[in-house]
């Protein structure tokens, strides 16, 4: 075995390009070897990568084959994972020996880039079988090394021709600048997987986190309600049910934060039509009317929305029809990057001169208070003509996340 694998057979004066030629082969080499690093900067496709290395290799060689091998550990060989000239079928299936008796093999093994003008006269080497079958004079065999991590071989770029002639030490270095950038591109590509692996996983410990909450919340819903139910006080009892039906709409944000696609947001149609619904069964003699544009929000602002929601509606079943059932509509829609929420029914209204910020009103009257400046929004109370109240709360929405 020689020592300078990347010795070739024939004197200088052998070679196939002229002087004459030699410049602009030269020149037109190092455009492709721009174009190629130009294009590998704008996509995350490796295999479009590995095909375009290829096919531009093939181009500034002026030879008709070309193949990018990767290493397979477990079978010990050298996999065409993208190649120019080959017949259908050959990726993904073709695989050559990675041992030190192959043109590849030695690439790989060693790390020294690898010229064979005369594979039928090879003596180093054994010829792999798809190479002979397809009449190839001659080869050029690179290291695909990863950036990072100790330069961790990946692979081989290989040239072949079927012609006669002769590849030289420029070409070698042609082909090296292709398996360079190969290598920082599939690094990249590796950086960019295991990245995403971190972030599926966080993902997933979040939708766990916000289901354990949901869970959590639930069952304090619960043990409130039965504490709620053995009390002999109207009062405790009332002020126990209010407690349980807050504490169940901070619940249903988290179970809308597991289920939902976009972790961290919520679809405020899907979830302010589940709490109007769950409002619903907690005052059957009415009737609660919702309807929302289809807006996703984040939850720092669904869970006081939920609140919110939760309040006034609860307000409006208690004081708003004191005679008999009525109807509370709930609105919700968007306004020049604000959120617009409308909660309205047509009951007694509210007293002539009534003030929100007294500090005489109720607990919920001031839980609505801190709610909305929460939510650094603005709150309107009106009438509802021809009769009952409006409450009209509006705050700016989260701005456009692109993040899945």
């Amino acid at each position: 075995m020689p020592s300078e694998p990347r010795a070739v057979s024939q004197t200088a004066t052998d070679s196939f390009l002229s002087s004459q030629d030699e410049l602009p082969y030269r020149r037109r080499q190092q455009a492709l070897l721009r174009e190629f690093g130009s294009a590998a900067l704008q996509t995350r496709d490796i295999r479009q990568i590995l095909q375009q290395a290829t096919e531009l290799s093939a181009r500034g060689l002026r030879c008709s084959y070309a193949k990018a091998l990767e290493y397979l550990p477990d079978e010990k060989r050298l996999i065409v994972r993208a190649g120019i000239g080959w017949p259908a079928g050959t990726v993904d299936r073709v695989s050559l020996g990675a041992d030190i008796e192959s043109p590849a093999g030695f690439a790989f093994q060693t790390g020294q880039s690898v010229i064979s003008n005369h594979l039928q006269e090879e003596t180093r080497f054994r010829t792999p079988h798809l190479l002979a079958e397809h009449g190839i004079k001659r080869a050029i065999n690179v290291l695909i090394r990863r950036g990072g991590e100790g330069d961790t071989p990946y692979g081989v770029l290989e040239a072949d021709s079927p012609d006669p002639g002769q590849f030289d030490d420029a070409d070698v270095d042609f082909l090296a600048g292709f398996a360079g950038l190969l290598g920082i591109a599939i690094e990249r590509q590796h950086a960019d997987a295991k990245l995403q692996q971190a972030l599926d996983h966080e993902v997933l410990l979040t939708r766990e986190m916000s289901h354990r909450v949901k869970n959590s919340l639930t069952s304090v819903v619960g043990l409130l309600r039965v504490q709620a139910r053995g009390s002999e006080s109207v009062d405790v009892k009332n002020a126990l049910e209010n407690a349980a039906m807050r504490v169940a709409s901070i619940a249903q944000v988290h179970d809308h934060l597991w289920r939902g696609s976009k972790v961290g947001f919520v679809d405020l149609s899907d979830f302010v039509g589940h709490l109007c619904k769950n409002l619903q069964n907690s005052a059957p003699e009415h009737t609660v009317q919702c309807h929302s544009d289809p807006i996703v929000i984040s939850a720092d602002k669904a869970i006081p929305l939920g609140l919110l929601v939760n309040e006034l509606v609860t307000n409006a079943v208690k004081y708003a029809y004191i005679d008999g059932p009525g109807v509370i509509m709930v609105d919700a829609r968007e306004i020049d990057g604000h959120l617009l929420v409308e909660i309205s029914d047509e009951g007694a209204g509210l007293p002539d001169g009534f003030d929100i910020n007294q500090p005489r009103n109720s607990l919920g009257f001031r839980v609505i208070i801190g709610l909305v400046r929460q939510l650094m929004g603005e709150l309107k109370i009106s009438k509802n003509l021809p009769r009952g109240a409006l409450f009209t709360i509006k705050f700016p929405l989260d701005p456009p996340s692109t993040n899945a």
